[in-house]
Parts: C-alpha cells; sequence; structure tokens
C-alpha cells in the first residue's frame, strides 16, 4: 500500500511539470480560463456568502454567552469573531467546504470526460491534455483569494449583526473588539493560506479525474476520493504553515 501512495505522489508532481509543458495557444486558453473563472469562483459565492454569515454570528453568540463573568469586557466578542474568522474559518474551513463543492466538480468533469474518451481525443491531436485541462482551473483559482476576502468580511459581519440585535453588547464595543490588538500580519497569513489551498483545490481533483480508470460510476468514486485527499492535504498543511508564520 505504500507503494501505491508513493507512486500516486510521484504521478501528481509529474502531472505538475507536465501542466507547464508545450502550453496550449492562448485563444484556445482564453474562453477556457473565463468559463473555469465563473464554474469555480462565481459560482461559489453563494454557498460562501451563507455559510460565512451565519458561521460568523454563531461565534458571536457563542463567545458571548462564554462571558458569564460582568468583569470580562464585552469587546472580547469582536475581538474572538475577528481573529476566528480571520485566522482558520475564512482560509481553512471555507477550503475544505470548496474541496467538497470546487473539487467533485473538477473530478467530475475531467473523469467524465476520460471516460468518454474525449482525453484520448485531445492527445490523438497533438493537444497536450494535462495542460489544456488543468491549466485553466489553477489561473481560475488565483481569483480564490477574492472569494476567501468575501467569507472574511461576512462572517465579521454576521458575528457583528448577531451580537448588537441578538443584545449581547453594543455596536462600540464589537466595533472596538475588532480594533483591539489588531496584527496586520494575521491578514497576510491568512492570504498566504488561500494561495497554496486554491492550488491544492484545483490540482488534486484534477489528478484523481484524469487519471482514473473505469466508467460512470468511478467518477462518482474519484471524487469523493479526491474530496477526503484534498481536505486531508489542506488540514496537514494549514498545520505546517502555522508553524511556519505565527510561531
Amino acid at each position: 500500500m505504500l507503494i501505491r501512495y508513493l507512486s500516486q505522489i510521484g504521478r501528481y508532481f509529474l502531472m505538475l511539470k507536465e501542466i507547464f509543458s508545450k502550453m496550449t495557444k492562448w485563444s484556445m486558453m482564453r474562453p477556457l480560463i473565463f468559463k473555469e473563472i465563473d464554474d469555480l469562483i462565481f459560482g461559489s459565492l453563494g454557498i460562501v456568502a451563507f455559510i460565512s454569515f451565519f458561521v460568523g454570528g454563531v461565534v458571536a453568540i457563542q463567545t458571548a454567552l462564554n462571558l458569564n463573568n460582568p468583569l470580562i469586557p464585552k469587546y472580547l466578542i469582536g475581538f474572538a469573531t475577528r481573529e476566528s474568522v480571520i485566522l482558520e474559518f475564512a482560509p481553512t474551513f471555507i477550503s475544505i467546504v470548496m474541496a467538497g463543492k470546487m473539487g467533485s466538480f473538477i473530478t467530475s468533469s475531467i473523469g467524465t470526460m476520460r471516460v468518454t474518451e474525449q482525453i484520448d481525443a485531445l492527445e490523438v491531436m497533438g493537444v497536450n491534455s494535462v495542460n489544456y485541462l488543468v491549466f485553466p482551473k489553477l489561473i481560475a483559482i488565483m481569483f480564490y483569494p477574492f472569494v476567501v476576502g468575501i467569507s472574511m468580511f461576512l462572517g465579521v459581519f454576521g458575528g457583528y449583526i448577531a451580537a448588537v440585535y441578538g443584545g449581547f453588547g453594543s455596536s462600540a464595543d464589537f466595533l472596538a473588539g475588532l480594533h483591539q490588538e489588531f496584527i496586520p500580519f494575521h491578514i497576510a497569513y491568512a492570504f498566504i493560506k488561500t494561495f497554496v489551498f486554491g492550488f491544492l483545490l484545483a490540482s488534486i481533483p484534477s489528478f484523481h479525474g484524469f487519471y482514473m480508470k473505469g466508467g460512470a460510476l468511478e467518477v462518482g468514486k474519484a471524487s469523493t476520493v479526491a474530496f477526503v485527499w484534498t481536505s486531508v492535504t489542506i488540514i496537514l498543511i494549514n498545520y505546517i504553515l502555522t508553524q511556519l508564520l505565527l510561531t
């Protein structure tokens, strides 16, 4: 089993190398990139906005309910919401959600092309099928930090609405907590993680879709495996980046 995993990892890195060799003409690549931006980025904004707003509200409410001591200042609600949303929720939790949405879409779309022999047809025509299929997704995913930025804003805004209109604190207290001990590098840290996670979100599902074998049933299995491995990799990389950047 270890040999099989090592073989898969080696094939993954060989695929990454092949993505950037024998580039497809820009006239063919441009519409593909715009299509991937629409499918992967704009298509994800709705679910990201919904989850971010309400999870931010839940974080604020749970923080407020645990501040039983009257000596503890109310601004900690805003402080805890900001730290939770910016450091972990927006870049990491949203990326795991996107591993299910984006990852399944990528794996199933490429896997279906493999099953219907469209990839074989591309290779017969002399097209670098890896570059043609995966490179547009990598370019589109460069806009993923834009999605996470919206998630940060809506998460904090949801916490503000829940805290102020839920009667857990005043607007001034929450805003004071947002400014309390703010470290600008935390924003940079979140976006550094986001760029890395975005690359994983595009490449790992593409790998599982491109090299899958079998029929239509295996497309669903490949999507599940891609989601699992993307999530595991994101969690491991998150731990490593946190150790490197924040300690």
